[in-house]
């Protein structure tokens, strides 16, 4: 079974002192042992740079440079598979938020979602469980969970 990485695994994975990096870690070997794929979105790559490349005086942002940053986007397109946008994951993902009344930035939780369905993916990997928890249509994991 295929499972889509939100962004906040990968940024766990790019900061050395993270406590939660080994509970990622641990997620990816697990679910890779049991030759399950682990996909990411155009959107989780951008929302990866974004915080990177934040500075680390803002909102959560990470302060690392552009050719830091490159390197380990670089290593996310190598061991991870990309899971295209495509007009079925726009026509979707209107109709969630539409359906389901998303305001915000709430509505970038449902371009992951929209993603997922128009690819036929299950399995969400996230930090940010409670997020997710309106679309029933998809499972919610915690990285701890698996």
């Amino acid at each position: 079974m295929a499972h889509l990485f939100d962004s906040n695994n990968f940024l766990r994975l790019a900061e050395k002192n993270s406590p939660q990096r080994q509970i990622v870690l641990d997620a990816v070997r697990k679910l890779r042992a049991a030759n399950e794929i682990i996909y990411y979105t155009p959107q989780v790559l951008a929302e990866f740079w974004n915080v990177c490349t934040r500075p680390n005086m803002a909102r959560g942002g990470l302060g690392l440079s552009i050719e830091q940053t490159e390197r380990k986007a670089n290593l996310i397109q190598k061991h991870f598979r990309l899971l295209p946008d495509s007009l079925a994951t726009f026509t979707e993902w209107r109709r969630l938020i539409s359906d389901y009344k998303i305001i915000g930035l709430q509505v970038h939780d449902a371009k992951l979602v929209a993603s997922m369905i128009a690819h036929n993916i299950q399995y969400l990997v996230t930090f940010n469980e409670k997020d997710f928890k309106r679309f029933p249509m998809i499972t919610v994991l915690n990285p701890k969970d698996i």
